[in-house]
């Protein structure tokens, strides 16, 4: 096992694909024999975003996204024929890269985070933490990500810390526990396929 603590200070800020807005990158992954780190390499990327404004997300193709508000409410994504309800706070959303998706904003703006990858090399998964409890994590990468002040986890009877808006990075060989002591926390699970 290894966990390392990213603060806001080493988090990245990049344009979103089509230029609508700005992400935190705040953990991501490259294939290992990519030339550039671009939006053609990208294995995994975990990030959080404002939306301000009304308008259409990128288009992605290949890539699965998962999303979750952090920050304000009323936010729903419409699609062709569907529509995906993030109206509350903590809903974790999965959609395509490849569907058009427009935004509207119900109670003005949101925070959110997002959870995405290369389709049919990376699984993942997205979940709010908010009731103290412990449960199993499989071997892969986990973030635990604090959106909301100061957090406390137990790992594996290890107790540690995680600063508000801070990020653990933990890297697992095989299955552990992890316990909420205190948060909530956003948890992103990633697992290699193969």
């Amino acid at each position: 096992m290894k966990a390392t603590l990213l603060r806001p200070e080493d988090y990245t800020r990049s344009p979103w694909k089509n230029g609508g807005g700005i992400f935190t990158d705040i953990a991501d992954a490259h294939c290992a024999d990519a030339a550039v780190k671009d939006w053609s390499s990208l294995l995994w990327r975990f990030a959080s975003t404002p939306i301000v404004a009304p308008g259409p997300f990128s288009h992605m193709p290949g890539i699965d996204r998962l999303q979750m508000v952090v920050g304000g409410r009323g936010l729903v994504l419409k699609a062709p024929g569907q529509e995906f309800d993030e109206r509350e706070p903590f809903t974790t959303v999965r959609f395509t890269g490849e569907l058009e998706i427009v935004t509207e904003l119900h109670a003005g703006p949101v925070e959110v985070v997002n959870l995405m990858a290369r389709r049919g090399a990376v699984e993942i998964e997205l979940e709010a933490l908010r009731e103290a409890g412990d449960r199993s994590l499989p071997a892969g990468t986990h973030l635990v990500y604090a959106p909301h002040g100061d957090c406390r986890i137990r790992l594996d009877g290890e107790d540690l810390a995680i600063p508000g808006n801070g990020t653990l990075r933990i890297e697992l060989t095989e299955a552990s526990r992890l316990a909420l002591v205190s948060g909530p926390v956003v948890l992103g699970s990633i697992r290699i396929v193969g």
